[in-house]
Order: C-alpha cells, then structure tokens, then sequence
C-alpha cells in the first residue's frame, strides 16, 4: 500500500470544496483510495511508520497540496500540432484550412505515435489524468493514441472519428462510405478490446460522429445502433456555433439535438461538446437522456458564438465538466480552462456591450466561482464518464496531482485563499507529481 502524507482539497458539491489538513490518504494495490486518516485518529501514526518502513510513504512539504486528477472531456488529440494557430478565422474556414490538412496526415502511424506521445506526455504533466479523444478516420493512428496513453499511465477514452458527407468533408479526408464509417469504428472497438488485454490501465473506445453536418444520416444510424450493441459512451459536438446550429435547422428542420437523438446518439453515456447555442429544450432533452456537456470556455471564446450558461445548467442538474478542445482551445491546461469559465460566467453576468445599460447589458445570476469550475475539471467529468474518480474519498481511484504553491505568492492564511492561489497560479511546473489509478506518472518530491 502506498501512502501520501499531507492536505487536500476536494469538491463535495459544484459550489463547495472540502479542505482537509495533514491527512495519510491510503493507496491499495488496485489503485483505489482505501483510507483517509486524519492526524487526530488514534492509528495514523502506526500506519505512517509502517509505511515509512516499507518505503511507500510519500510525504508532502508545506507548500503542496493533493488535488484530485484533472478530466479533459474534449480534446482533438490529431489538432495538437496546430495549437493557437489561426484561432481568428470562421469555424468552417478554420476546419478546412487548418484542421482537416493537418488531420489527414496521420494516415502516416509513425506520424502519429510522434504526436501522440507528446501530447499525452504533456497532459499528465499538467495534471490531467483522464482524457475524452477525439482521434481521426485512420484506425492505425487511433491505436497509437490508445498506445501512447498506456505507455504514459494515462486513462483514455478515444474515438474513431466517422465522417462521411461529401459535402461538408474534404474528399482527402473522409469515410468512404457510410458503410465504412461503420465497420471500421466497430473494427477500432475490436482492436482496443485486444489492446486492453495487455494492460491494467484500460482505454475506452467511444462512438464519435465529428458532428452532424460531416456524417450522413446512415452515418448516423449506424453509429447510434453500434452504441446501444456494445453499450459506449458517444461523443460529439452539439449546437457549437451559429454556423452548426443552423445546419441542423436548414438540412433537417430540427435542432441539433433533436437530430443526434433520433439516431440513438444521445444517452447517458454521451459526452456533447460546448452547447453555446442549445435552448431550453435541448436543455430538457439532455435530462431526460441523461447526456452531459463538455464546457469548454478558451475554445468557446473564438468559436462558440455566446457563452455557455453553467450556472443554469447546473441549477437543472445536468451533468457537465471541462474541455480543453484542442486545437480550437490553445491550451492543453484544464487550470487555464478553470480559469476562462470563472471569467466567462462574470461577462455573460456583466454583459459586454458598453453601449447598453447596466440593467440591460449582462445576464443576472450568471458568475461562477473558481470552486463550480474545480468542480466541473474533478468530479463533474467523472460523473460524466460514469468514473469512480476525481474526488478524494475511500473508495475512489486515486487519480491525484500533488501541487506546490507558486514560489512568488506569500502564503495565504485561510483554507479559500490557498484554494483560490492553486487554482489561479499553478501552471505545468508547479504540479510535481500525478499518479493514475495509485501509479505515478510524473515526477518527484
């Protein structure tokens, strides 16, 4: 059993964080948390020397912290290469100027693994234990992915993206045939379940129609039937921008949503993309399936055409986390993403258009706190992949980052002024250790 000796912080709602000094949170050889004993019980000093002895005692400085691992609920794992490129242009001239060249090339597998493992690399140093993927057509370069993730200890959830409209693919880049689309994301669910044979740290294979507008109606229908026979979890974008939204209305005369569901394609184990534009029905329509949403508020900014209302989303309790959405985020931090939803919330409260008056300019009840937003990176994403984690508590992985509090700040007094400076001034170099599932995967104390 290992054993991390120091304080934690840990969401107990979307508006409330636990604090919890000078703790052994207790590690068994599954990987999950089996103990939390604080200070003041009468066995802790027993098991820190036992632990001690044994050589798995890891014991935190003053200064750090455990935090629960990160959940990326979006992220374009081929984008990487174009991170912060060209984030001013359209949406549609964007894809096809930029993503769709850039994704074709990993029709190359030795391009792929290149990428693929530095970017996984590069999450889990930035505290993000568990990912959402979208990966590209080419099942050899999903493998990568789902390699990478295994080499580097990082739990992934990956999908073979289906993309088949002629029209609205580029012809280098496309499924075939709606027929193809199909059997090769079925042959990429065979291929990972062979995979996982050879590993305790199990990647998830995961529907993925791009989104409506790349995917023809049998497309659709098929993933959706391939979603309820191996009961996966479904990804996709949902009401992104104007220009996505209005697709679904002109080509289907149906919103967004109403087109996803009436191909099997939003259940429980659905994960949509940025919603900036869903209304109060597709709102309904989320609860009753049980879908959940991937805010992600550094892309929203340059694509998503409004700002998602997380609070109001949370009041109807849907389920919902954070997305870093590489390329179209710039960012493979969740702590930067933390940072735009607080701000993103205070200017849809606010309003932006100085022109109006105050009463007239921002939508009212709207701000979030930097503890809704923790919330959405930890636990809200768990819930949303239906994972045991991304909380501290018996029973749960632990998927864990040890954080130390940036060296230029005076140490806070308070337990909400320590959260609030981990949350708004840690970058990469200030996690120093992540561990998935009990392993570590980064660094030393």
């Amino acid at each position: 059993m290992r054993v991390i000796e120091g304080s934690l912080f840990t969401s107990t709602s979307p508006t409330a964080v636990s604090y919890q000094d000078h703790q052994l949170v207790c590690i068994d050889n599954s990987g999950y948390i089996e103990r939390i004993i604080a200070r003041t019980e009468p066995d802790f000093e027993s098991v820190r020397q036992a632990a001690s002895r044994s050589d798995t005692l890891v014991t935190l400085a003053a200064d750090q912290y455990i935090l629960p691992g990160f959940i990326d609920l979006h992220i374009h794992a081929p984008q990487w290469p174009n991170a912060g490129l060209a984030l001013d242009r359209p949406l549609n001239e964007w894809l096809d100027t930029y993503t769709f060249p850039l994704e074709a090339k990993y029709a190359d597998p030795a391009f792929a693994k290149r990428i693929y493992d530095a970017l996984v690399s590069r999450l889990l140093s930035n505290g993000t234990t568990t990912a959402l993927f979208f990966g590209t057509i080419h099942n050899p370069a999903n493998l990568e992915l789902a390699k990478a993730c295994i080499r580097h200890g990082q739990r992934g959830f990956i999908g073979k993206v289906a993309m088949d409209n002629p029209k609205e693919t580029p012809t280098y880049y496309q499924d075939a045939s709606a027929q193809v689309a199909v059997e090769q994301t079925e042959q990429f669910i065979q291929q990972l379940s062979d995979l996982n044979r050879t590993t305790d740290l199990k990647q998830t294979p995961v529907i993925t129609p791009r989104f409506v507008p790349s995917c023809t109606p049998a497309s659709l229908q098929g993933l959706g039937d391939l979603a309820k026979k191996y009961d996966l979890p479904v990804q996709s974008h949902c009401s992104e921008s104007d220009w996505e939204n209005g697709f679904a209305l002109e080509h289907y005369h149906m919103r967004d949503a109403d087109v996803l569901d009436r191909y099997g394609l939003l259940t429980d184990k659905a994960v949509m993309a940025h919603g900036t534009l869903l209304n109060e029905q597709d709102y309904q329509l989320f609860k009753t399936r049980q879908v959940a949403i991937a805010h992600c508020p550094i892309s929203n900014v340059y694509f998503g055409n409004a700002v998602l209302p997380v609070k109001r989303i949370l009041h109807q309790q849907l389920k919902m986390g954070l997305g870093t959405d590489i390329s179209g985020g710039y960012s493979p931090s969740l702590y930067h993403n933390i940072r735009q939803a607080v701000m993103s919330s205070r200017m849809l409260q606010d309003g932006v258009d100085n022109q109006l008056a105050a009463d007239h300019r921002g939508v009212a009840n709207s701000a979030i706190s930097a503890k809704t937003a923790f919330y959405m990176a930890t636990f809200g994403g768990a819930e949303s992949l239906h994972l045991k984690t991304g909380k501290i508590a018996p029973g749960y992985l632990a998927d864990l980052q040890i954080v130390q509090l940036s060296t230029h700040i005076i140490p806070p007094d308070k337990d909400d002024d320590i959260f609030d400076a981990l949350l708004y001034q840690t970058e990469e170099q200030d996690i120093v250790q992540v561990y998935v599932q009990g392993k570590q995967t980064k660094g030393e104390l």
